[in-house]
């Protein structure tokens, strides 16, 4: 997963989001463009107002700059097993190497935010100039410069940033261009190591950075992620793109409250025109379900055990309703808020909060008993309290499925979304499961009776022999690729669902993409995930080798350092929406499952 180029990068509000590699210490995220400019990372937490949003502001967003002077040539790659990025830089004059890392502390994660660059001279001699410019927090906040005690620390707001390094070259100006800032240059000669580290803490004392401590702390950050992905068990098809999807899904695990983001951004638009740029740095339900198979196949019982006891509790706190999705902190989602910033290429809005928080979408049902079930198949016990809370959403899945809702897609048309039915399903064949096993207490005849009426009525009402397809709800041809999540589910196997799989692909896709439902190939590009459920669906219904084809096509179409964002264009395969994008990684990661599972030896060959 190595990537070349011989151009420097284009400016950030335009830059291919291709190009971007995140990092992070699970509190936050990092993007890394090529160019070795960190573009985006919010403080303290994921969900903050972002102090570095060059992405989504280019006047005054701020970022954190380091690249070589002269131009040069760019391989990046992540140390194996981990999340720390290392960029090797070659210009006419030498070669460079950078290591990024988040920095983790001796018993997990710093109480401080810390980013540690270090810079080791690899062949004759590169001139890197630096900068650590904070932003506006998306024009919310004026950032500037004091000295304090003979230092010079930087705050935005509450945000108190402090830089500091070894053989760095740090200059005396306090600004560039104008801005707040700390900067300097520096030159590399074959042997030599620099380091630049930015700490920061918001609302608290700030913790000054003693370079040689960071140095251990690269080092141990390095040595903590191998640790992690020593317990990480998967030694099937496509591992090491399962891995890599498993250690970017690792970045977006709040671990403050065990959630799990959807997204490291937000506002990354999904087509040209702007509109849809949506919040994702909000834990879905939907992700966590797709979150906790991976997890439980992976041996992985701490992120397991935190982020579902994370779900529940919020449950219990936020319900009685269940929401689609809730903040990380455990929240639910007050209305939508909108900046007054440019957005990446100029395409707005910029917004925190999501406007479907308060939508019905029955598919979420399904979504929760596939968590629980799966948390209890591997040989876990649910509590008390768990039990009857799952006993009672059963009982209302009961009682709503027979209401049309938004879908999968958090539509603003309510309909009666056939994929949404299949959900309900799902949710009522787990809690028969789950009661028969006396985990929860409850009426489990009366949820068999009713899954099987609602099996009945997708069977009469989202089958459409016009389309010879499930369709996407009842007096339509239109299609809906999510209703190929119940392959894996277990719905539909047979010839319906093998059907349905040719419709899609005649009618939406493009090649082995897949854009979502129907008529999105006018609106917006194709999503990653539904490409990969493809993949999976024709593993359930026996179709082997086109669905080992498409996996292979598909993990091949992650960036230089096997990242996916939410879509990907046909036309040129540049990235379109949030990254990196929990569900397209899952999806992978699923579709792998499957397949592991279902597909012979002799067709995966040595995969």
């Amino acid at each position: 997963m190595h990537d070349t180029s011989s151009a420097r990068p284009a400016p950030a509000a335009g830059a291919d989001l291709r190009t971007y590699a995140p990092i992070g210490d699970g509190r936050t995220v990092a993007l890394i463009g090529r160019n070795g400019r960190v573009d985006w990372m919010p403080l303290p937490n994921l969900d903050s107002t972002p102090v570095f949003a060059r992405l989504l502001d280019d006047a005054t967003g701020g970022c954190i700059d380091l690249e070589p002077v002269e131009p040069y040539t760019v391989t990046r790659r992540y140390v194996a097993d981990t999340n720390v990025l290392t960029t090797t830089y070659e210009t006419a004059s030498g070669r460079a190497r950078v290591t990024d890392a988040m920095v983790t502390g001796v018993a997990g994660r710093l109480p401080w935010a810390e980013l540690a660059r270090r810079v080791e001279g690899l062949s004759g001699a590169v001139e890197f100039a630096w900068a650590v410019t904070p932003g506006t927090r998306l024009q919310t906040a004026g950032p500037w410069l004091e000295r304090v005690h003979e230092r010079r620390i930087l705050r935005v707001g509450a945000t108190s940033l402090a830089v500091d390094g070894e053989h760095h070259g740090e200059s005396g100006a306090d600004d560039v261009d104008g801005r707040p800032a700390i900067s300097g240059r520096f030159d590399t000669d074959e042997g030599s190591r620099h380091l630049i580290v930015i700490s920061a803490t918001d609302g608290e004392p700030l913790h000054f950075p003693v370079p040689a401590n960071v140095q251990r702390g690269i080092e141990r950050t390095v040595d903590q992620w191998r640790l992690w992905s020593r317990e990480f068990g998967y030694d099937g098809p496509w591992a090491p793109h399962v891995q890599r999807s498993a250690l970017a899904l690792k970045l977006l695990v709040y671990s403050p409250t065990g959630a799990i983001a959807a997204a490291a951004t937000t506002s990354l638009p999904e087509n040209p025109r702007g509109g849809k740029n949506w919040e994702y740095r909000l834990a879905w339900v939907r992700d966590l379900a797709y979150t906790a198979r991976a997890l439980v196949r992976f041996g992985l019982r701490e992120e397991t055990h935190a982020s579902i006891s994370w779900l529940v509790r919020t449950i219990r706190e936020q319900g009685p309703d269940l929401h689609v999705m809730y903040d990380l902190g455990g929240g639910t989602i007050d209305g939508t808020r909108e900046f007054d910033v440019d957005g990446w290429r100029g395409i707005g809005p910029v917004v925190a909060g999501n406007p479907a928080n308060d939508q019905l979408q029955l598919g979420v049902y399904g979504d929760l008993f596939s968590i629980c079930r799966t948390y209890v198949d591997a040989g876990n016990v649910l509590d008390t309290e768990t039990g009857r809370l799952l006993a009672d959403m059963a009982d209302r899945t009961c009682d709503l499925w027979r209401n049309p809702d938004s879908g999968m897609w958090e539509l603003a048309e309510v309909q009666h979304y056939t994929s949404s039915k299949m959900g309900c399903w799902q949710a009522l064949r787990d809690a028969v499961h789950l009661g028969e096993l006396g985990v929860i207490p409850g009426p489990v005849e009366r949820w068999r009776d009713e899954m099987t009426r609602v099996e009945a009525w997708v069977h009469e009402h989202g089958w459409s022999e016009q389309a010879g397809a499930y369709v996407m709800h009842p007096g339509t041809t239109d299609l809906d690729a999510s209703v190929l999540l119940h392959a894996e589910s277990g719905f539909d196997r047979g010839t319906r669902m093998s059907q349905t799989i040719d419709r899609l692909t005649a009618e939406l896709g493009a090649g082995p993409l897949l854009y979502r439902y129907t008529g999105m190939d006018r609106e917006e590009h194709t999503f990653v995930a539904c490409a990969f459920w493809r993949a999976g669906a024709l593993a359930c219904v026996g179709r082997h080798d086109e669905a080992v084809a498409a996996m292979d096509d598909l993990v091949a179409r992650g960036n230089d350092v096997g990242i996916f964002a939410e879509m990907i264009s046909e036309h040129d395969g540049a990235f379109w929406g949030n990254l990196p994008q929990a569900l397209s990684h899952l999806a992978l990661v699923n579709a792998a499952l499957t397949m592991e599972r279902l597909v012979p030896e002799e067709v995966l060959g040595d995969r």
